[in-house]
């Protein structure tokens, strides 16, 4: 049993979500609604069959951004094999199966924009033309593994609120492999494929501002995007492995770029920035005056204070900790996520909307590990 598991290490859940009453558990027999099927559950009465569209407008507009993002990915994986020659992927160690490869993950983001555009139907987003802070095949390498990771984050944050639980699923299984994705691109980058026990979920809202700027025009039926754009965020000393000598490899003991106490150096633009396609987007935010620095990473949203501050400057320290205390997984590593904020309100995964609209900047993606 996970509490047996936990007693062995040491630990309590008083410090972690994962507390349970079982309301449900009975040692009388009760009905169950199928052979060898258990009462509960949603979905799962024949009688319903499921339908694979947005329910809600909260499922449409969250779907559409997650297809925003699938668009993207399909054009960046071709940009980048069509703008470096053969000779600079050799020089930066991917060979000719890595570039199938790059191709094949290609593939599978048309197939995952095509399930998306049949769930949303006529009015789901169409390609659009992008640009990005690419140069060398490294910077392509990395720009990819960062934009994956927000991508699957992004989806996490939202997925267990839709309405259509049907579309869940299919979206569920679409990012699946994006998270496939996401450690092979840190393999090719020579990164420890995979330094973190659970991977973040972000909202919508942190997404679209991670996403929008390299979205530069789209054609004019595009839905709408409602969700929020924050204040851009930059940690001008974020750990890089662009120009380290580190070679694509399957793994390696470098499982960490960044440790607790590092000093985090941050500048952030104010509200009113146009973004996003079409230029008809505009940075704004709802919070006070920025106090403190969140780090969503893991399970955990942990704060520390913003020290030093002169106009969008400031400064914090990068913090400790562990998932479950003791001698666990160290809770900021990966290739996680730092937001500036008016105050520190407590969170879990579920609940991470909440902190919207306490967001003064950000998110910024953080290269911890």
């Amino acid at each position: 049993m996970v509490s047996d598991f936990v007693a062995s290490l040491g630990l309590t859940f008083a410090t972690v979500i994962l507390h349970a009453t079982l309301p449900y558990v009975s040692a009388n027999p009760v009905p169950t609604p199928a052979p060898f099927t258990p009462s509960g559950g949603l979905g799962t009465n024949a009688t319903h069959p499921p339908v694979y569209s947005p329910m809600s407008h909260f499922d449409f507009q969250s779907l559409n951004l997650a297809l925003n993002q699938e668009l993207i990915e399909l054009d960046l994986f071709h940009f980048g094999l069509a703008k470096f020659s053969v000779d600079e992927f050799e020089a930066a160690g991917l060979d000719a199966d890595d570039r199938f490869l790059i191709e094949f993950m290609a593939d599978q983001e048309v197939g995952h924009a095509k399930a998306l555009t049949d769930i949303l139907g006529p009015h789901s987003a169409k390609s659009c033309n992008y640009s990005y802070p690419i140069n060398t095949v490294r910077e392509f390498v990395d720009f990819c593994q960062k934009l994956t990771r927000f991508g699957e984050s992004g989806v996490y944050g939202f997925l267990e609120h839709l309405d259509s639980r049907a579309s869940a699923q299919i979206l569920l299984q679409s990012i699946s492999t994006e998270a496939r994705q996401q450690m092979i691109f840190r393999q090719f980058e020579g990164l420890f494929p995979m330094p973190v026990w659970f991977i973040p979920g972000i909202t919508q809202s942190m997404a679209w501002t991670l996403l929008s700027p390299y979205i530069v025009s789209c054609p004019a039926e595009n839905p709408h995007i409602v969700f929020q754009n924050f204040p851009a965020l930059n940690i001008t000393n974020n750990p890089s492995v662009i120009n380290d000598s580190l070679t694509p490899l399957v793994s390696n003991n470098l499982s960490a770029l960044s440790f607790p106490g590092r000093e985090l150096f941050l500048s952030w633009e104010s509200p009113g920035k146009i973004t996003g396609y079409n230029d008809s987007y505009v940075t704004n935010t709802t919070a006070g005056e920025p106090q403190f620095v969140a780090w969503i990473s893991q399970l955990n949203t942990t704060y520390t204070p913003l020290s030093n501050i002169s106009g969008n400057t400031g400064t914090t320290i990068q913090p400790n900790g562990t998932i479950f205390g003791g001698d666990t997984a160290p809770v900021i590593n990966g290739t996680m996520f730092v937001v500036i904020t008016d105050s520190d309100p407590f969170l879990t995964p579920f609940n991470i909307s909440l902190l919207n609209e306490h967001i003064v900047a950000g998110p910024a993606l953080y290269q911890s590990g």
